[in-house]
């Protein structure tokens, strides 16, 4: 299942425009849905756009089933209504869509809370040219248009945003660069105590990030063991972690990009139970820029590195709830007490790391 709460941007899709919606949906969901169920919330007065909620399209035995457990999500956060979207299979011999009970199924488990389907639309594929047919009027269908040609695609694009080809390829994100070196750090990091002093934790574990980050835009290369050690350590340091969750505001600051690119990276070169931290951090940045795709997957990839890690339970239930990210941005402001050194104008202004009294 993927959850979405669709950044800024998103306001430019429409929900009156069947055609131009569908074809949105790789750029709203953050991929291409394929045999697949989405449901899009209505927020008052009825056009914006709210939680979007993608599924696997289930056997017939479980249609209701499904229907009836995707419904609570759109309860809370002043949803007025949904558009359904079904995705995959074929119009049948008089051009009918397929999947025509579970439409009504969903009619019925929304209708049960008091939540009307204004949409329920299928589509046998998101690309251009593919038939789209509404399931109430049998007038309304026609082709979609490119999705790479509507408005939705132009705006998340310029801010930076990826739809890529299928769920598949954003989890391949997250993948170990190298299982080898990661099972040789997870022996390095057992019974290991942090490189430093307590006395100068703060300063010292500050300092490693700043250097990583900043290495990290020069040349986005792997880590050394010896390198990837110190992060496990830094990162697990309360305050500097966080100092890293206020770097995903502003969503869509120069910082916010870059800090999250470096998240990315040290998911993928950290172990268990040492990864749910950095998996954390990538998942609230995600979540603070509406990437519900990437932001669902880095959170199951923290809970699986530390099932008991607070930070990654946190935010799977705001995530499981389709929590808007203005409600999560508390977090960014937790603490304080360290200066990582990452402002936007060091950002534009230089890919070395500023000097720092503070520095060991």
């Amino acid at each position: 299942m993927t959850t979405s709460t669709p950044p800024g941007t998103a306001r430019a899709a429409t929900l009156t425009d069947p055609a131009q919606l569908i074809a949105s949906l790789p750029y709203l969901l953050g991929f291409t849905p394929a045999d697949s169920v989405v449901l899009l919330g209505h927020r008052a007065p009825g056009t914006r756009v709210g939680l979007i909620l993608r599924a696997d399209l289930p056997p017939r035995e479980l249609v209701a089933e499904q229907a009836d457990s995707l419904v609570p999500r759109f309860i809370v956060d002043d949803h007025v209504g949904v558009t359904a979207v079904l995705v995959g299979g074929r119009a049948g011999p008089g051009g009918e869509p397929p999947h025509a009970g579970f439409a009504e199924e969903l009619r019925r488990a929304f209708h049960e809370y008091e939540l009307p389907i204004f949409h329920p639309l299928w589509t046998a594929e998101i690309t251009a040219g593919a038939p789209w047919q509404c399931y109430r009027d049998a007038g309304c269908g026609g082709k979609l248009p490119d999705p790479r040609s509507t408005v939705v695609a132009a705006t998340t694009t310029k801010a930076g945003f990826v739809a890529f080809r299928s769920r598949e390829e954003v989890e391949a994100l997250l993948e170990p660069r190298s299982p080898e070196a990661v099972a040789r750090r997870r022996a390095m990091l057992s019974g290991a105590t942090p490189p430093w002093r307590p006395a100068d934790e703060l300063a010292a574990a500050a300092a490693e990030i700043r250097t990583a980050f900043f290495r990290h835009r020069r040349d986005p290369g792997p880590l050394s063991d010896d390198e990837a050690v110190r992060l496990a350590h830094a990162t697990a340091v309360t305050p500097i972690r966080d100092a890293c969750l206020a770097t995903a505001v502003p969503a869509d600051s120069p910082v916010a990009l870059a800090a999250a690119d470096f998240w990315l990276s040290l998911v993928r070169e950290l172990p268990a139970p040492h990864r749910a931290q950095v998996a954390s951090l990538l998942a609230y940045a995600a979540l603070m820029r509406g990437e519900g795709v990437l932001a669902g997957l880095a959170l199951t990839n923290a809970v699986d590195a530390d099932p008991e890690h607070v930070l990654a339970r946190l935010l799977r239930t705001a995530w499981d709830l389709g929590t808007r990210p203005s409600r999560l941005a508390g977090l960014a402001s937790l603490s304080d007490a360290v200066d990582l050194g990452l402002s936007a104008v060091e950002l534009a202004e230089t890919e070395e790391p500023p000097p720092s009294a503070s520095e060991p």
